[in-house]
């Protein structure tokens, strides 16, 4: 179920991403859909797992083609799950409201997704395919909400200029 629900909202986000340059309509759906991923599809079921089945973390970084990132998760992280799971949780849960704040907010929790999901490729398996989809996703929609906010700073400086009749 969780893994059809990361299709389905990243698929709309990708559609979304690419049509949001043109449309603000787009963008909102983008934004809805990544904040939704990451929230409810990150953040709480990363929660949901921690609390239920520690055993789930023991081997994520399993397919890693780096001996360093399987060490590093098999000695530091399996260890202090709760420390790192939970940072985790809080970091998914605080992009995903970013991006839903919209605006400069929406930008900065691109840009955290983004390296996040650059951090991802380390650990290869199916991240190899879901990690560059998002970043493509992710980066035409950092794309789309820099040159909103450019539109809205230059509408505003406009508008501030205008004669009042």
């Amino acid at each position: 179920m969780v893994q059809i629900m990361w299709l389905v909202l990243g698929g709309t986000a990708l559609v979304a991403a690419l049509r949001a340059g043109r449309s603000a309509r787009a963008l909102l759906v983008g934004r809805w859909a990544v904040g939704i991923l990451f929230i409810v599809f990150g953040a709480l079921v990363n929660a949901v797992w921690l609390a239920a089945d520690h055993a789930y973390y023991g081997e994520f970084a399993e397919p890693s083609p780096f001996p360093f990132v399987r060490d590093t998760w098999a000695s530091l992280v399996v260890p202090h799950l709760w420390l790192f799971i939970g940072l985790l949780i809080v970091c998914e849960l605080l992009a995903g409201a970013l991006i839903l704040a919209g605006g400069r907010w929406a930008q900065a929790g691109l840009v955290a997704l983004i390296a996040f999901h650059v951090g991802q490729l380390a650990f290869g398996g199916v991240l190899w395919v879901w990690a560059p989809l998002m970043i493509l996703t992710l980066s035409l929609m950092l794309r789309a909400e820099r040159r909103a906010g450019t539109a809205r700073t230059a509408g505003a400086r406009t508008s501030a200029r205008a004669p009042v009749a």
